[in-house]
C-alpha cells in the first residue's frame, strides 16, 4: 500500500527533534516522503551501480535525486560549510575517512536494520559511519600479452611484465596498490620501503606506468598488469570491446581489502531522506545492486545472491590472501607516500 505524503515538514522536523535513530520505519518513510529529495556526493550512477538505488528510491518512495562528483577529502571539507554545500545529504567516503568525518562533527547517527549483520571492524560503534561494499587490490592481466598470468607480487616483481599502478599520492587505489605490494613483501602500512623498493626497480627497468586509463584507453596501453579496486577492475572488463583478453584476480601473496561507507551530513536538508537512502542501502535489495555494480557487499555472506549476479563477482576463495586495511593508521601514513614515491620510485628512473 502505498503511503500518502505529509502534508508538511512538520512531522519530519518532528522525527529529528525526537530522534530519527528511533523512528519507525513508517514514520521515516513518510518524513522521507515528505522531504521528496536526497542529494549526494560521490555517488554517481555508474560507480558501485549507485543509479540503481538512486531509481529505486526514486520509484519506491518518490525521491528525486542529484549527485556532485566529490573525492573523500572534499565531501567532507563541503559538508563542514553547510553554508556552501546545503545539497548534500549523504556522501560515500574512504573506510578511513568515516571516523576522520565523525571525529571533525559532521555525521548524523543511523543504524540501519541489519546493522547487526555488519561486521565490528567495518563499522563504527554509535552509527556514525559503516562500510557498505568492499574494495580489494586486484591484478587486471592481459592475457593475450603475456605467455603466462602472474598470479603474485612476486611474479610481477620478478618477471618481464609492465604494470599499471595509476596515480600514487592523489588516487586512493594506486595508494592501496602499494601498500598490497608491501603487504605481501612482509610490510605493512608504517612499512612501505619493501615495496617502495620494489616499484624503483620497476621504474629503472621502464617497466612501470603512473596512468589513471578509462576502460577505453586500457585496451591500447602497452601494460600487461593493471593494479586496481576489484569491483573498477570488473567493471572495466564488462565495458571492453574485448573483455575476454583479460583476468581478474587477487594476488596470492597478500593484498589489502578496504571499502567506502555512505555518511549522512549533520546538516543535510533532507535527513530523513539521507536515513532512509541509508537503510535501502544496507537492505538486501540495496546490497544486491551494489554487487550488480561489481561491488563487493559488506553483508555478502547474509546474502541470496542471483547467480546472474554472483557471477559478476570474484571466488570468495580467492580473497583468503587480504586483510583489512588498518584504517586509523593508514590515514596518518599515506600522507608521506607522495613525498616517498616521487623521491625513491619516480626519481630512480631519472
Amino acid at each position: 500500500m502505498k503511503l500518502p505524503a505529509l502534508p508538511s515538514l512538520l512531522a519530519a522536523a518532528w522525527l529529528l527533534a525526537a530522534g530519527v535513530a528511533a523512528a519507525q520505519p513508517r514514520e521515516l518513510e513518510r518524513a522521507a516522503r515528505a522531504e521528496g529529495q536526497v542529494n549526494s556526493a560521490g555517488m554517481p550512477d555508474r560507480w558501485a551501480n549507485w543509479g540503481e538505488t538512486w531509481a529505486d528510491l526514486k520509484r519506491l518512495y518518490g525521491l528525486q535525486h542529484q549527485d556532485e562528483n566529490m573525492n573523500s577529502g572534499d565531501e567532507i571539507a563541503a559538508m563542514e560549510q553547510p553554508g556552501r554545500r546545503p545539497g548534500i545529504d549523504i556522501g560515500d567516503v574512504g573506510f578511513e575517512f568515516g571516523a576522520l568525518a565523525r571525529s571533525r562533527g559532521v555525521t548524523r547517527a543511523h543504524k540501519p536494520a541489519n546493522w547487526a549483520q555488519i561486521p565490528d571492524w567495518a563499522k563504527d560503534p554509535d552509527g556514525h559511519w559503516a562500510l557498505a561494499y568492499t574494495g580489494t587490490i586486484a591484478f587486471m592481466v592481459n592475457t593475450r600479452r603475456v605467455a603466462s598470468v602472474p598470479r603474485s607480487w612476486k611474479a610481477v616483481f620478478d618477471g618481464d611484465y609492465k604494470l599499471l599502478i595509476g596515480a600514487v599520492g592523489p588516487t586512493a587505489q594506486a595508494n592501496a596498490g602499494v601498500l598490497a605490494a608491501a603487504i605481501a613483501l612482509g610490510g605493512a602500512e608504517t612499512r612501505l620501503q619493501p615495496a617502495l623498493e620494489k616499484f624503483a626497480q620497476l621504474a629503472r627497468q621502464g617497466r612501470l606506468l603512473t596512468d589513471n586509463p578509462g576502460a577505453a584507453q586500457i585496451e591500447k596501453l602497452d601494460a600487461d598488469v593493471f593494479v586496481m579496486w576489484d569491483f573498477i577492475a570488473l567493471d572495466k572488463r564488462a565495458r571492453m570491446r574485448r573483455p575476454e583478453d583479460y583476468e581478474i584476480l587477487i594476488p596470492s601473496d597478500g593484498s589489502v581489502t578496504s571499502g567506502y561507507t555512505p555518511i549522512i551530513n549533520k546538516h543535510a536538508a533532507h535527513p530523513n531522506a539521507a536515513q532512509l537512502a541509508r537503510e535501502y542501502i544496507f537492505s538486501d535489495a540495496g546490497q544486491i545492486n551494489l554487487a550488480r555494480g561489481h561491488a563487493r557487499p559488506i553483508r555478502i555472506e547474509h546474502l541470496n545472491l542471483p547467480e546472474s549476479v554472483r557471477g559478476q563477482l570474484l571466488d570468495s576463495a580467492q580473497y583468503q590472501s587480504a586483510r583489512v586495511v588498518y584504517p586509523a593508521i593508514w590515514a596518518w601514513e599515506v600522507k608521506k607516500l607522495p613525498a616517498l614515491w616521487q623521491r625513491e620510485v619516480l626519481g630512480a628512473a631519472r
